[in-house]
Protein backbone atom coordinates (compact mmCIF):
# COMPACT_ATOMS: atom_id res chain seq x y z
CA UNK A 1 0.00 0.00 0.00
CA UNK A 2 1.25 3.48 -0.84
CA UNK A 3 1.85 6.04 1.89
CA UNK A 4 -1.29 7.54 3.44
CA UNK A 5 -1.45 10.95 5.16
CA UNK A 6 -3.48 10.97 8.36
CA UNK A 7 -4.48 14.24 10.06
CA UNK A 8 -5.97 14.08 13.55
CA UNK A 9 -6.70 16.16 16.61
CA UNK A 10 -5.84 15.40 20.20
CA UNK A 11 -7.02 17.13 23.35
CA UNK A 12 -6.80 16.85 27.10
CA UNK A 13 -7.79 18.82 30.18
CA UNK A 14 -6.92 19.04 33.85
CA UNK A 15 -8.93 20.43 36.75
CA UNK A 16 -6.93 22.05 39.54
CA UNK A 17 -8.09 23.62 42.80
CA UNK A 18 -7.39 27.38 42.94
CA UNK A 19 -4.38 28.46 44.98
CA UNK A 20 -4.89 32.22 45.01
CA UNK A 21 -7.80 34.63 45.03
CA UNK A 22 -7.48 38.18 43.73
CA UNK A 23 -10.21 40.34 45.27
CA UNK A 24 -11.24 43.70 43.82
CA UNK A 25 -12.95 46.27 45.99
CA UNK A 26 -13.64 49.97 45.56
CA UNK A 27 -14.29 52.95 47.78
CA UNK A 28 -16.65 55.59 46.40
CA UNK A 29 -18.22 58.77 47.79
CA UNK A 30 -20.01 61.80 46.37
CA UNK A 31 -21.18 65.16 47.63
CA UNK A 32 -21.78 68.82 46.81
CA UNK A 33 -18.30 70.05 47.84
CA UNK A 34 -15.12 68.83 46.18
CA UNK A 35 -12.98 69.33 49.28
CA UNK A 36 -15.38 67.36 51.44
CA UNK A 37 -15.47 64.51 48.94
CA UNK A 38 -11.67 64.33 48.84
CA UNK A 39 -11.49 64.21 52.64
CA UNK A 40 -14.14 61.51 52.87
CA UNK A 41 -12.54 59.24 50.27
CA UNK A 42 -9.18 59.56 52.03
CA UNK A 43 -10.76 58.71 55.38
CA UNK A 44 -12.61 55.76 53.86
CA UNK A 45 -9.69 54.22 51.98
CA UNK A 46 -6.91 54.84 54.52
CA UNK A 47 -7.97 52.14 57.05
CA UNK A 48 -8.30 49.58 54.26
CA UNK A 49 -4.82 50.38 52.97
CA UNK A 50 -3.33 50.27 56.46
CA UNK A 51 -4.98 46.93 57.17
CA UNK A 52 -3.69 45.40 53.94
CA UNK A 53 -0.20 46.79 54.53
CA UNK A 54 -0.19 45.17 57.97
CA UNK A 55 -1.40 41.87 56.54
CA UNK A 56 1.31 41.99 53.88
CA UNK A 57 4.00 42.71 56.48
CA UNK A 58 2.72 39.80 58.57
CA UNK A 59 2.74 37.50 55.56
CA UNK A 60 -0.98 36.71 55.74
CA UNK A 61 -1.68 37.97 52.19
CA UNK A 62 0.30 37.58 49.00
CA UNK A 63 0.15 41.18 47.81
CA UNK A 64 -2.05 44.24 47.46
CA UNK A 65 -2.23 47.47 45.49
CA UNK A 66 -4.37 50.61 45.29
CA UNK A 67 -5.02 52.86 42.34
CA UNK A 68 -4.80 56.64 42.58
CA UNK A 69 -7.99 58.39 43.64
CA UNK A 70 -10.22 59.38 40.71
CA UNK A 71 -12.22 62.60 41.11
CA UNK A 72 -14.83 63.94 38.70
CA UNK A 73 -17.96 66.08 38.70
CA UNK A 74 -21.29 66.18 36.90
CA UNK A 75 -24.71 67.82 37.01
CA UNK A 76 -27.41 65.13 37.19
CA UNK A 77 -30.94 65.52 35.84
CA UNK A 78 -34.10 64.91 37.84
CA UNK A 79 -37.16 63.06 36.57
CA UNK A 80 -38.74 66.35 35.47
CA UNK A 81 -35.91 67.12 33.06
CA UNK A 82 -34.24 69.79 35.19
CA UNK A 83 -30.48 69.78 35.67
CA UNK A 84 -29.49 69.77 39.33
CA UNK A 85 -26.55 71.30 41.16
CA UNK A 86 -23.00 70.08 40.61
CA UNK A 87 -22.14 66.77 42.30
CA UNK A 88 -18.54 65.73 42.97
CA UNK A 89 -17.48 62.06 42.95
CA UNK A 90 -14.36 60.27 44.14
CA UNK A 91 -13.36 56.62 43.97
CA UNK A 92 -10.36 54.38 44.43
CA UNK A 93 -9.89 50.73 43.46
CA UNK A 94 -8.02 48.34 45.74
CA UNK A 95 -6.80 44.83 44.87
CA UNK A 96 -5.69 42.18 47.36
CA UNK A 97 -4.33 38.70 46.68
CA UNK A 98 -5.03 35.98 49.25
CA UNK A 99 -3.78 32.41 49.49
CA UNK A 100 -5.90 31.77 52.59
CA UNK A 101 -9.52 31.68 51.39
CA UNK A 102 -10.95 31.67 54.92
CA UNK A 103 -9.06 34.89 55.67
CA UNK A 104 -10.34 36.33 52.39
CA UNK A 105 -13.92 35.51 53.29
CA UNK A 106 -13.55 37.12 56.71
CA UNK A 107 -11.95 40.22 55.20
CA UNK A 108 -14.63 40.68 52.59
CA UNK A 109 -17.38 40.16 55.15
CA UNK A 110 -15.87 43.07 57.06
CA UNK A 111 -15.68 45.17 53.89
CA UNK A 112 -19.34 44.45 53.12
CA UNK A 113 -20.49 46.05 56.37
CA UNK A 114 -18.82 49.41 55.67
CA UNK A 115 -20.76 52.10 53.87
CA UNK A 116 -18.97 53.41 50.81
CA UNK A 117 -16.97 50.21 50.21
CA UNK A 118 -18.05 47.94 47.38
CA UNK A 119 -16.95 44.39 46.54
CA UNK A 120 -16.18 43.64 42.91
CA UNK A 121 -14.88 40.51 41.24
CA UNK A 122 -12.84 37.73 42.82
CA UNK A 123 -10.50 36.03 40.35
CA UNK A 124 -9.23 32.56 41.21
CA UNK A 125 -5.71 31.72 40.08
CA UNK A 126 -2.91 29.18 40.25
CA UNK A 127 0.68 29.96 41.15
CA UNK A 128 2.92 30.38 38.07
CA UNK A 129 4.75 27.12 38.84
CA UNK A 130 1.54 25.11 39.13
CA UNK A 131 0.09 26.67 36.00
CA UNK A 132 3.23 26.01 33.93
CA UNK A 133 3.57 22.43 35.20
CA UNK A 134 -0.09 21.67 34.49
CA UNK A 135 0.02 23.25 31.03
CA UNK A 136 3.03 21.11 30.12
CA UNK A 137 1.33 17.94 31.32
CA UNK A 138 -1.91 18.71 29.49
CA UNK A 139 -0.10 19.58 26.25
CA UNK A 140 1.92 16.35 26.44
CA UNK A 141 -1.25 14.34 27.00
CA UNK A 142 -2.96 16.03 24.05
CA UNK A 143 -0.11 15.00 21.75
CA UNK A 144 -0.29 11.45 23.09
CA UNK A 145 -4.01 11.34 22.24
CA UNK A 146 -3.24 12.49 18.70
CA UNK A 147 -0.57 9.80 18.27
CA UNK A 148 -2.90 7.11 19.62
CA UNK A 149 -5.69 8.21 17.30
CA UNK A 150 -3.43 8.25 14.25
CA UNK A 151 -2.08 4.81 15.14
CA UNK A 152 -5.62 3.45 15.39
CA UNK A 153 -6.55 4.90 12.00
CA UNK A 154 -3.44 3.42 10.45
CA UNK A 155 -4.14 -0.01 11.90
CA UNK A 156 -7.67 0.11 10.48
CA UNK A 157 -6.22 0.31 6.94
CA UNK A 158 -3.49 -2.26 7.61
CA UNK A 159 -0.64 0.25 7.95
CA UNK A 160 2.02 -0.71 10.47
CA UNK A 161 4.25 2.37 10.50
CA UNK A 162 3.15 5.85 11.57
CA UNK A 163 5.61 8.74 11.14
CA UNK A 164 4.82 12.23 12.52
CA UNK A 165 5.06 15.03 9.96
CA UNK A 166 3.55 18.08 11.66
CA UNK A 167 2.19 18.95 15.09
CA UNK A 168 0.61 22.34 15.81
CA UNK A 169 -1.81 24.15 18.06
CA UNK A 170 -5.44 23.75 17.13
CA UNK A 171 -6.27 25.63 13.94
CA UNK A 172 -2.74 26.06 12.60
CA UNK A 173 -2.92 23.01 10.32
CA UNK A 174 -6.46 23.84 9.20
CA UNK A 175 -6.12 27.46 8.16
CA UNK A 176 -9.23 29.62 8.03
CA UNK A 177 -10.83 28.20 11.14
CA UNK A 178 -11.07 30.50 14.14
CA UNK A 179 -10.17 28.46 17.15
CA UNK A 180 -8.67 29.19 20.53
CA UNK A 181 -4.93 28.57 21.06
CA UNK A 182 -3.83 25.91 23.46
CA UNK A 183 -3.25 25.41 26.25
CA UNK A 184 -5.81 27.69 27.85
CA UNK A 185 -7.08 28.17 31.35
CA UNK A 186 -10.35 29.40 32.77
CA UNK A 187 -12.07 29.49 36.11
CA UNK A 188 -15.52 30.33 37.31
CA UNK A 189 -16.34 32.31 40.42
CA UNK A 190 -19.52 32.22 42.47
CA UNK A 191 -20.12 34.73 45.26
CA UNK A 192 -23.37 35.03 47.17
CA UNK A 193 -24.37 37.58 49.78
CA UNK A 194 -27.13 37.14 52.33
CA UNK A 195 -29.24 40.24 52.80
CA UNK A 196 -29.96 39.84 56.49
CA UNK A 197 -28.84 42.04 59.37
CA UNK A 198 -25.23 40.80 59.01
CA UNK A 199 -24.21 40.46 55.35
CA UNK A 200 -22.14 37.36 54.72
CA UNK A 201 -20.13 36.29 51.72
CA UNK A 202 -19.92 32.61 50.89
CA UNK A 203 -17.28 31.39 48.43
CA UNK A 204 -17.70 28.42 46.12
CA UNK A 205 -14.59 28.52 43.92
CA UNK A 206 -14.81 25.99 41.14
CA UNK A 207 -11.77 24.15 39.92
CA UNK A 208 -9.61 25.88 37.34
CA UNK A 209 -9.81 24.04 34.03
CA UNK A 210 -6.70 23.95 31.85
CA UNK A 211 -7.19 22.57 28.35
CA UNK A 212 -4.90 21.82 25.43
CA UNK A 213 -5.69 20.77 21.87
CA UNK A 214 -3.36 19.97 18.99
CA UNK A 215 -3.56 18.99 15.36
CA UNK A 216 -1.08 16.48 14.00
CA UNK A 217 -0.29 15.06 10.59
CA UNK A 218 1.24 11.62 10.13
CA UNK A 219 2.45 9.48 7.26
CA UNK A 220 1.21 5.90 7.52
CA UNK A 221 2.60 3.01 5.54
Amino acid sequence: MSEVIITVRGSDEARVAPERAVAHISAAVDGPQRGGVVERIAALAAPVREDLAARKAAGTIEDWSAERVSIWSDRPWNNEGHQLDLVHHASVDIIATFADFVALSDWLNGIATQEGLHIGAVNWQLTPDTRARTERAVATAAVAVAVERATSYAAAIDCTTVTPLEIADLGLLTQGQETAPSPRMFARTAISMDVGAAPAIDFHPEEIVITAAVEARFAAS
